[in-house]
């Protein structure tokens, strides 16, 4: 039997703060990371604004 590999990383979306708009995906490390905020481009709003990590994507 195969062991199971451990996966630390898992892929968030990542929401805009002000409109609630998901636009980006990117990795995380769980084990080390928490609530990540980047400043991204928001295609609504059609500026730069704060977006949060939500929610895990399969």
């Amino acid at each position: 039997m195969a062991a199971k590999k451990k996966t630390w990383r898992i892929t968030v979306a990542m929401q805009c703060k002000e409109c609630g708009v998901t636009g980006y995906h990117t990795n995380i490390n769980k084990a080390t990371t928490g609530k990540l905020e980047l400043q991204k481009y928001c295609k609504k709003d059609k500026k730069r604004t704060v977006h949060v990590s939500k929610k895990k994507l399969k």
